[in-house]
């Protein structure tokens, strides 16, 4: 019962916000952030502590601005993620531009595939969707939701522009084949990670339990590991889709030191950005749950 009542409700929120023009869904989404923002106080605790750990020089005022932002950003996303049946080639480039598209072709000549390295980043989903619009679709890696039908009707979105999603707990043989064919995989490297599944690099100063997979992948294949964000540009007015060169990895010979110190630099890379629009990150995930052999948990 609660199954069904959750997809219902996903189902009609999303469906009256296609139906809606671009513009009026912005304004309906980012009442639904102030609403999330007032009503979400677990969220803004969450949100607030992570910044105590992360930024710790910023004031308590500084922090509330960046939380309030993170729900308008959540609200952006909403907003871009219910137009995803309407957005064509013709009309993309009014929403989503490049930058540094060039880093993505240089990559793409290599001809060993490309493991794009991303995180819930601004208008995360818009970021693929809006690089298949534009003609360059890729596999993405997720992890399904608990309720299979939201799951379903969220992934019929995601998939609308050519783009293909690949069941993180079952990837590996997927993504080999997608790189041994010279094509893109996209990977977000930002949530906790279990300690199988993850080692430990700093991020923010803070040793956080990362994916190993992108690093062990990119060795293991060759393949160009290339940063790509979706970062709202408040100028302009429309989302800038910005691929970085890509990342010169670290070779010692030692393998599994190899695979620390290239995450260790994923997560640099990463905070960068982060640190430059803190607003346009998810601060409400708990990223340094998983502590290393012997620290005491950051959350409770």
């Amino acid at each position: 019962m609660r199954e069904r009542l959750e997809f219902l409700l996903a189902a009609t929120l999303l469906k009256a916000l296609t139906w809606m023009p671009r513009p009026v869904a912005k304004l309906v989404t980012q009442l639904i952030g102030f609403l999330g923002y007032c009503f979400a106080g677990r969220l803004r605790q969450i949100a607030s502590y992570n910044l105590s750990l992360a930024l710790p020089h910023l004031s308590g005022s500084e922090h509330r601005r960046i939380v309030k932002g993170v729900f308008r950003n959540l609200a952006r996303l909403l907003a871009e993620f219910s137009q995803f049946p309407k957005f064509t080639l013709k009309g993309i480039d009014r929403i989503v531009v490049y930058d540094g598209f060039e880093n993505y072709a240089e990559a793409k000549k290599r001809g060993k595939g490309i493991l794009i390295m991303s995180a819930h980043f601004g208008a995360w989903e818009l970021a693929s969707f809006a690089h298949s619009v534009y003609g360059y679709p890729l596999k993405f890696l997720v992890r399904p939701l608990d309720n299979p039908r939201v799951d379903a009707l969220i992934m019929r979105y995601r998939q609308l522009a050519g783009n293909v999603g690949i069941d993180k707990r079952n990837s590996m043989r997927e993504v080999l084949r997608a790189l041994r064919q010279n094509e893109a995989v996209g990977i977000l490297i930002d949530q906790n990670a279990s300690r199988e599944e993850g080692v430990f690099a700093n991020f923010f100063g803070i040793p956080a339990s990362t994916t190993a997979g992108l690093a062990t992948l990119a060795m293991r294949t060759g393949a160009a590991v290339v940063p790509g964000l979706l970062i709202w540009d408040e100028q302009i007015k429309k989302h800038r889709l910005r691929f970085e060169p890509p990342v010169v990895l670290v070779d010692t010979g030692n393998f599994q030191a190899d695979v620390i110190g290239n995450t260790a630099r994923f997560n640099r890379i990463l905070e960068e950005k982060i640190r430059m629009h803190p607003d346009q990150w998810l601060w409400v995930h708990r990223r340094w749950k998983t502590r290393p052999e012997g620290e005491p948990a950051l959350y409770n």
